[in-house]
């Protein structure tokens, strides 16, 4: 939710409002003073019953005449004339005005009038099975339990490597962000784009971005503090992408140094498959298919998390295999370390491929979602 700072008019009302009653007052004792001394025989009432109320407000706030909250004392001040009620009872009403204005929601000049996007949340229990039409028989050469791997990097991945035996200090902020932010899907009927490039779009309405902010929704839904962050990273040049996106994500820590969980979200390429679409069916729904690629120092770059990067990727697949198998393909460890060694929890999650579509791959967030709450609580 964007909380919006405003002037508070009502509350400027109110104290004006106040002063006004105080004004009139004075009005209405010396009318009463003048009457007594000329030893008129009119009531008291009568004092009220000239324009004398109305005039002071329509002097003392002519600025303010349009506000329907005025509008609405000046009605109610009329009533009372009219009908010579006393003193008393003019005060009840201006009183009420002003108990309406403080009844409004607001806090530290901060309306909260918008009310929060409802989100749907993943199920469980749910009958799920991998599509095999467009899709690719899964490689690995290592697995912890239910977990697979294919080790493309030159660093040994033992048991003890893959065992997830590690615990996050800051369970509910998160980082998500693109590196190949124009990457892209099979256009639909609801998702029509014009490319700008093989399965590319500077349209973040298209791009992997729109996944990012459905992951983004669903994440805050269950309470995280989600930071997601969709610069060019890739656009007008692609080369030189990770280092510029490594840029964008040490100065997003900068301002959040406790983040331990930071998503680089993708979408996953085969070269001359466009149509290669993974997925994976949950209850009714078709979900694209997910897959972890974690970095190690094989490259040559120093990089300290990797072993904790690969721990964490094998906890989350870990429970997606639990609460939706077929979810997520195997994990890939790479030479390349990917910006992952900034933080214990970095990793890259490829999302579908050019042959998946923007619906399912918006599908798959609804269960990523809901697996990445499970492991965090």
């Amino acid at each position: 939710m964007i909380n919006v700072t405003v002037i508070n008019i009502r509350s400027l009302a109110k104290y004006i409002l106040i002063a006004c009653i105080l004004i009139c007052l004075l009005f209405g004792i010396k009318g009463m003073i003048e009457t007594i001394s000329k030893k008129q025989t009119h009531s008291i009432s009568s004092v009220f019953e000239n324009t004398s109320f109305i005039s002071c407000i329509e002097k003392t706030l002519p600025a303010m005449k349009a506000n329907s909250g005025i509008q609405k004392l000046e009605e109610d001040a009329k009533k009372v004339t009219s009908r010579g009620s006393s003193l008393r009872r003019m005060l009840g009403v201006e009183l009420g005005m002003i108990d309406t204005l403080i009844e409004d929601k607001e806090e530290d000049g901060v309306v909260t009038n918008e009310t929060k996007e409802q989100v749907e949340q993943a199920g469980t229990n749910l009958e799920t099975a991998q599509v095999t039409e467009h899709n690719i028989t899964p490689k690995y050469n290592g697995e912890y339990g239910t977990v697979k791997v294919k080790n493309e990097s030159n660093r040994e991945i033992t048991a003890d490597t893959l065992t997830p035996n590690i615990t996050l200090e800051n369970k509910k902020d998160v980082i998500i962000f693109h590196t190949h932010t124009c990457e892209s899907y099979t256009p639909t009927e609801s998702f029509n784009y014009q490319m700008t490039g093989s399965y590319r779009t500077t349209d973040l309405n298209y791009s992997v971005a729109r996944v990012g902010t459905e992951l983004e929704k669903q994440l805050t839904s269950y309470g995280f503090h989600v930071t997601h962050d969709k610069t060019y990273h890739d656009y007008p040049q692609y080369s030189g992408s990770y280092g510029k996106s490594l840029e964008t994500v040490k100065n997003v820590l900068k301002d959040q140094p406790e983040t331990q969980m930071v998503i680089d979200l993708h979408r996953d390429a085969v070269g001359s498959m466009p149509d290669y679409a993974p997925c994976v069916k949950i209850g009714d729904e078709t979900a694209a298919q997910l897959m972890f690629v974690i970095g190690t120092d094989g490259g040559g770059l120093q990089h300290l998390n990797w072993q904790n990067n690969l721990k964490f990727a094998v906890k989350v697949q870990q429970k997606a295999n639990e609460l939706y198998p077929g979810l997520f393909r195997p994990i890939i460890v790479r030479n390349s370390r990917y910006n992952q060694h900034l933080t214990k929890a970095a990793t890259i999650i490829e999302v579908g491929a050019t042959g998946n579509t923007m619906e399912q791959c918006i599908t798959s967030m609804k269960y990523l979602a809901k697996v990445l709450d499970e492991v965090n609580k």
